[in-house]
């Protein structure tokens, strides 16, 4: 291959099944109990004080550190939230914080110290953005955009699928929700593993072996454009995906090479397969919600939504990336 890639073919692993079938769920599985959080009072009362605190003794955004602060009813709760994301249905929805009664500052710093209860918070582009505004700039879906910052419909995927170190756990603050669409769907990908497993085995195959993924040219002038993983891989047991058959495509692309048939066939089956409404389950994000998902075990989708006409209630998010692996820049590397 000419053109210069990020080498990640060393997660290559045999196919597998998951050791439990708790993983693999179907939507009809699904109850709102599930996955849905209630803010109970003594939480909220917490989250009330600390706002307070925060508004009296201010600091530059993003410097509040978890262990400044006691939360023990927080924690507990956002401890449920995790157990639900690492051996429950794979995401979970924090319902809610109170957004009428705080500066969007403020709630963001309460955001930002309960995100820390599931994980070390990393930068989300090479720049070192922590907290990633997920809203419509206007921009076409094109190479170097991310759909984040469009409109556009995007299709079941894992976030930063093209990454040396991909996020562990994936957060989204719901400011505005949008007039009309933007609903997200969730699916687990130990089901989608499974459906492939026994309706396109060889497909499956060949997504164990490594592709190229388009890096959305974030990264340094010079760097990497594209890297190359396998789609599905296994850690310790547990899945690893990289999902995203739109930025596999684009990588061959952008690399300047054409897909072998194997793979145009994969990506064309995994398509489908994703496509099945039986495996996905909806649960629009509502404003002062907080959804979290397990960034390698499930898929999200967002359908395309239209915005309303006045700026102050567009549709507005405000996502954090988890990671445990390697420093908090946006590569994980270190010196």
């Amino acid at each position: 291959m000419s053109v210069a890639f990020i080498d990640c073919s060393a997660e290559v692993s045999a196919i597998r099944q998951p050791d439990s079938d708790r993983l693999v769920w179907l939507a009809a599985d699904i109850d709102p109990g599930d996955y849905r959080v209630t803010l109970a009072d003594a939480a909220l009362s917490e989250i009330e004080q600390l706002a307070v605190f925060l508004g009296d003794n201010p600091l530059p955004l993003l410097q509040r550190k978890l262990d400044e602060f006691e939360l023990s009813a927080c924690r507990t709760l956002m401890a449920q939230m995790k157990s639900i994301l690492d051996d429950g249905v794979g995401f979970a929805v924090l319902d809610r914080l109170p957004m009428d009664d705080y500066p969007i500052d403020t709630l963001l710093e309460v955001y930002w110290v309960l995100g820390q209860c599931i994980g070390r918070p990393v930068a989300q582009k090479w720049n070192g953005q922590m907290i990633y505004d997920v809203s419509d700039t206007g921009a076409d879906y094109a190479y170097g955009t991310r759909g984040s910052h469009t409109s556009v419909e995007l299709n079941f995927h894992t976030d930063n699928a093209f990454a040396r170190m991909v996020p562990d756990y994936v957060g989204l603050l719901c400011r505005q929700p949008a007039r009309t669409g933007g609903v997200s769907r969730f699916c687990s990908l130990y089901s989608v593993h499974q459906r492939m497993q026994e309706q396109y085995p060889d497909e499956l195959a060949r997504l164990y072996q490594p592709v190229l993924f388009d890096r959305q040219k974030e990264h340094r002038d010079g760097a990497e454009p594209v890297c190359l993983a396998p789609y599905f891989s296994w850690r310790n047991g547990r899945m690893f995906a990289r999902a995203n058959a739109s930025l596999i495509r684009k990588g061959y692309e952008v690399a300047g090479e054409p897909m072998d048939a194997a793979l145009v066939d994969a990506l064309n089956a995994i398509d489908e397969v994703c496509a099945s409404e039986d495996l996905w389950y909806e649960a629009p994000l509502e404003r002062g919600q907080i959804q979290y998902l397990n960034n390698h075990e499930v898929g999200h989708y967002r359908s395309a939504f239209e915005d309303y006409d006045e700026p102050e209630r567009k549709r507005h998010l405000y996502r954090l990336w988890h990671r445990s692996a390697g420093s908090t820049s946006y590569d994980g590397q270190y010196p």
